[in-house]
C-alpha cells in the first residue's frame, strides 16, 4: 500500500513538473505592463520628480517598502546616462540606468534584476491634460529561455503592475503638495 502510494506521488511530482517545464516553453517570454494616473500638477513638476534618481525614493513603491535600502548613484545627477544601483532584502537587487529624457514629455530606462539574465526597458511619459498631467507608466520585458521565468511573464501585469499603481499614486501624492 505505501509503495503504491509512492508510486502516485512520484508520478504525480514528475507531471507537475512536466507541466512547469513544457507549459512554459509554450508561453511567450514577452511581458508589458502600462499604468496611468492624472496628476493635479504641470507636466514639468512630475517630470522632476522622474527624470532625478534620488527624487524617486520619495515616491517609488519599492523604496518605500524598503526604507533600509541601500542605494549607490552613478553618472549625472538627471537626465540621460543618471543610473542607480540597490540592495534590497524584501525588494531584491537590481540597478536602473536612464536611457532618454525629453523634457517635460518622456523618460526612459534599463532596469536589471539580480538573478535575470534580461533587461527590460520602461518609459514614463507626460501629456498635460486639462489642469494637470496624464502620467503613463510602461515596462516592456523578456524572461528568456529559462520556462519557470515564462510563467513569470504571464503574470507580470498583476505582479509588476500594483507597484506601478501604487509608484504613480505616490507620484501623485507628491507632485500635487503645495
Amino acid at each position: 500500500m505505501l509503495i503504491r502510494a509512492l508510486k502516485w506521488l512520484v508520478a504525480l511530482i514528475l507531471a507537475l513538473v512536466l507541466v512547469i517545464a513544457v507549459g512554459g516553453m509554450l508561453l511567450s517570454p514577452k511581458f508589458q505592463v502600462t499604468r496611468t494616473q492624472q496628476v493635479k500638477a504641470p507636466p514639468d513638476k512630475v517630470y522632476a520628480l522622474v527624470v532625478a534618481p534620488r527624487a524617486w525614493a520619495q515616491w517609488s513603491a519599492w523604496n518605500r517598502r524598503d526604507p533600509a535600502m541601500t542605494i549607490a548613484y552613478s553618472g549625472p545627477d538627471s537626465g540621460t546616462g543618471a543610473a542607480w544601483d540597490w540592495k534590497s532584502t524584501s525588494q531584491g537587487n537590481g540597478g536602473m540606468r536612464l536611457t532618454a529624457a525629453e523634457p517635460p514629455l518622456r523618460v526612459a530606462y534599463e532596469i536589471r534584476f539580480e538573478g535575470f539574465s534580461s533587461v527590460s526597458t520602461g518609459e514614463l511619459r507626460f501629456k498635460a491634460a486639462g489642469d494637470g498631467t496624464e502620467v503613463t507608466w510602461r515596462m516592456d520585458g523578456d524572461m528568456g529561455g529559462n520556462p519557470l521565468y515564462r510563467w513569470f511573464a504571464l503574470f507580470s501585469d498583476q505582479m509588476i503592475g500594483k507597484d506601478f499603481s501604487e509608484g504613480l499614486a505616490n507620484l501623485k501624492a507628491v507632485a500635487e503638495r503645495p
